[in-house]
């Protein structure tokens, strides 16, 4: 079978489920297995793919996404040339695991996907309660200006529970929530987590974070905690959400310390 993935954790699902050698296609923005991709050809940006590219390849199937803001206009290009296509759109960790559990079928991988998706499974069992109880408010931060944190509608929320912590905004409805000052100072978090889509980890910069006019009393600043944790890790609906919620836990251990 020939595949096309769009987006980067479609490309990371396919690949954990033993089907690199399938993929003929991948977006501009995928960079994992590294091994991988690098012999890939290219179909555009993660927000643009090209459709005549895409035909080019000449796919049995497009895996495609609408985890992001604009990527309703990709898979209605997708859909408009006629190409087989399958949509993913989790919004928690139980819809990550049903999405490598539809990839799985498609990609006659079923065996692999359940394994994997059995990880999920296994995680969310451990879940906190509705509870909060003395766990640590986290500010995830999806982009730093404007601030945009997580909404109700994100797998985050579960990671941040499974990791000791909670998202002040979790009850805010929609997938994210633009932050002004006013709002922060009054979830008042104890630490700040940059995880900036689309930015390489080495390029995070606490220096922005610290000198918010205003933020000078919210706890993370005070307390100077701020870390860094790769959008790779928490704001992809793969695999390495498993290893984000371990690099969670190593942000609440710092934080408490």
């Amino acid at each position: 079978m020939r595949v096309v993935a769009h987006t980067c954790s479609n490309t990371e699902i396919v690949c954990a489920l033993g089907r690199a050698d399938w993929l003929v296609g991948v977006d501009d923005h995928s960079d994992h297995p590294p091994h991988v991709v690098a012999r890939l050809p290219r179909i555009g940006a993660d927000l643009d793919v090209d459709i005549d590219r895409i035909i080019a390849l000449e796919p049995d199937l497009v895996i495609t996404s609408l985890t992001v803001p604009g990527h309703e206009h990709c898979v209605a290009r997708i859909a408009d040339a006629g190409l087989v296509h399958l949509v993913t759109q989790p919004t928690s960790l139980a819809g990550v695991a049903d999405d490598i559990r539809r990839i799985g079928r498609a990609l006659d991988a079923e065996a692999r996907a359940e394994a994997l998706a059995s990880k999920f499974d296994e995680m969310l069992a451990r879940t906190p309660g509705p509870d909060r109880g003395d766990t640590v408010p986290v500010l995830v931060e999806w982009w730093p200006k404007p601030v945009i944190a997580p909404g109700a509608r994100s797998w985050v929320n579960e990671m941040l529970l499974l990791a000791g912590a909670h998202n002040p905004w979790a009850t805010h409805d929609g997938e994210s929530v633009p932050l002004q000052t006013k709002d922060v100072i009054a979830a008042a978090p104890e630490a700040v987590v940059m995880s900036w889509c689309g930015v390489d980890e080495s390029k995070y910069r606490p220096h922005i974070v610290r000198r918010r006019p205003g933020w000078a009393t919210v706890p993370a600043i005070r307390n100077d905690h701020i870390y860094a944790v790769s959008e790779a890790w928490l704001g992809r609906p793969g695999p390495r959400l498993l290893d984000g919620v371990e690099r969670l836990r190593e942000v609440v251990r710092a934080t408490r310390d």
